[in-house]
C-alpha cells in the first residue's frame, strides 16, 4: 500500500483586510450614571475621566491621537445638572454637540428586553435625516460613533439588538431595542427551523434618552459653525426664565394684598344706628 496523500491547502482568493482603525470613548463627568448608559451603547471601549479647561479641544484630539482613533465621543457634565454629549471625527472634523435630556437609565426603567453586552448593533433611522443636510451629517457622525468597525477582529458574529434614532420636534430620540425571534410558547430558537423568523419582534431594553443639536463645526471640538438650531435654549436661560416666572407670580401676589387693603380702607362700612339695640336689652 503505498502513502497517503497529503491534502493540498487551497490558496486563498480573499485579499488580505487590514486591520481597522479603533474607536475611542472619552468621558467627562460628574454624575456617571447617565452618561455610562449611552456610553455602553458603543462598541469601544471608555477612556480615562478628562480634565481640560483651557483648551479642551486640542487636549481632546491629542488623546484621540495617541490612542490611534478615528472618532470619539464625549459626555460633558455641568454644574451637575446639564449634560451634553459630543460626536467628533477627529483630528479634521466634523464634530456636533448636544444637549441630553430625558435620560432614563436601565435600572431605572426596568424593562424586559436583554442582549448581550458588546453585540454588534442594528441602527435604523427615521427618514427626517435623509431631509435636512444637518441631519444627514449628524446621522453619518452616528455611524460612525454607534457601529462596529467591519472586519474588526473583536467584533461579535451575529446581531442581537437595534438602536432606532428618530427626530421628533427637532430632536432625536435614542431607543435601545432586543431582537427576539422565538417560537411561540418557547423561549429560544431553534437554529435548524427558521419557519418562526415571522414572528420577530422587537423588545426594549433601555436606556432612553433625547438628543438636541446645539451645533455642528466644521473641525474636531471646535472650528467654523457649520450649522446653529435656531431653536435651541440653554438650561440657564430656562431656568433664569422660570425663576423669574416664580418671582412675578409672588408679586402679582403681595401687589393684590396691598390692593386688597387700599380697597378696605377706601370702602368703610358706615355705622348702623340698630347695631346696639339688643345689647342694651341684655343688661
Amino acid at each position: 500500500m503505498g502513502q497517503k496523500r497529503k491534502p493540498v491547502a487551497a490558496e486563498s482568493s480573499v485579499l488580505p483586510v487590514e486591520p481597522a482603525r479603533k474607536r475611542s470613548l472619552l468621558k467627562r463627568l460628574d454624575n456617571g450614571n447617565e452618561a455610562e448608559n449611552g456610553a455602553e451603547k458603543s462598541p469601544s471601549k471608555r477612556d480615562v475621566k478628562v480634565q481640560c479647561k483651557d483648551n479642551k479641544a486640542a487636549t481632546l484630539n491629542e488623546l484621540v491621537d495617541l490612542k490611534g482613533c478615528t472618532s470619539c465621543l464625549l459626555f460633558e457634565c455641568r454644574k451637575k445638572k446639564d449634560l451634553y454629549m459630543w460626536l467628533s471625527k477627529a483630528p479634521a472634523g466634523p464634530s456636533a454637540k448636544f444637549l441630553v435630556s430625558g435620560v432614563h437609565t436601565m435600572a431605572e426603567l426596568k424593562l424586559t428586553g436583554n442582549h448581550l453586552k458588546g453585540s454588534r448593533p442594528i441602527l435604523t433611522f427615521s427618514s427626517d435625516f435623509d431631509e435636512a443636510p444637518h441631519l444627514q451629517v449628524l446621522k453619518e457622525l452616528l455611524i460612525q460613533v454607534y457601529t462596529t468597525p467591519k472586519d474588526h477582529r473583536k467584533s461579535k458574529p451575529f446581531v442581537d439588538h437595534v438602536l432606532a434614532f428618530t427626530v421628533v420636534d427637532n430632536h432625536i430620540w435614542f431607543r435601545n431595542y432586543q431582537i427576539s425571534a422565538s417560537k411561540p410558547g418557547t423561549e429560544k430558537l431553534d437554529k435548524i427551523d427558521k419557519a418562526h423568523l415571522e414572528n420577530m419582534t422587537l423588545i426594549e431594553v433601555g436606556p432612553r434618552f433625547c438628543l438636541n443639536p446645539i451645533k455642528i463645526f466644521s473641525g474636531s471640538f471646535g472650528g467654523q459653525v457649520l450649522y446653529e438650531n435656531p431653536f435651541y435654549m440653554s438650561p440657564n436661560i430656562m431656568r433664569s426664565l422660570e425663576k423669574k416666572k416664580k418671582t412675578s407670580k409672588y408679586v402679582k401676589k403681595i401687589k393684590a394684598k396691598q390692593r386688597r387693603k387700599s380697597h378696605i380702607g377706601a370702602n368703610q362700612v358706615e355705622p348702623d344706628e340698630l347695631a346696639h339695640v339688643f345689647d342694651e336689652e341684655d343688661e
